[in-house]
């Protein structure tokens, strides 16, 4: 999540959905934070709130359930690894987009977050790939974006 949205969220605590961010206090596993991508560490504090994602625009954009510190957190930069968010999660989908933001389905996949990172090297390899989205499988939330860094 890019620091602007993340500062309105806080601020205002309302979503993009015009309703009020719910609050809840992280007592187990199962809030991963869509702004540092880590997942909560119990007694935090997380808003509950639907946001706009950024993209795929088009046919294929979705609003999106996720989690978010309500205190100030930062991403660490974690360019060619999966985040904490990814890999804990037992299910995710694997989301590919071209240029145009429209759906690779020949590349979708559905796969336990831990053995989430070679399929998504080999796909990112497609030529077609321009950014991947990562999704819960089962409830569908939002967890992560990824791209290449090297250009084409």
């Amino acid at each position: 999540m890019d620091a602007d949205s993340a500062r309105r969220f806080r601020a205002t605590r309302r979503d993009d959905r015009g309703g009020d961010a719910h609050s809840r206090v992280a007592d187990g596993p199962g809030f991963p934070c869509r702004r540092c991508l880590r997942l909560a560490r119990p007694g935090e504090e997380m808003l509950l709130l639907s946001w706009d994602l950024p993209r795929p625009l088009g046919p294929y954009w979705t609003p999106s359930p996720v989690f978010l510190h309500a205190r100030d957190c930062e991403p660490e930069a974690a360019e060619d690894a999966l985040p904490e968010t990814v890999l804990a999660n037992p299910l995710v989908s694997l989301r590919h987009y071209d240029a145009a933001g429209m759906c690779l389905y020949d590349l979708g996949l559905v796969l336990p977050g831990a053995e989430a990172e070679a399929p998504l090297r080999e796909r990112l390899a497609d030529p077609r790939v321009h950014f991947v989205n990562i999704h819960t499988a089962r409830p569908g939330c939002w967890l992560a974006g990824v791209e290449r860094t090297e250009p084409r």
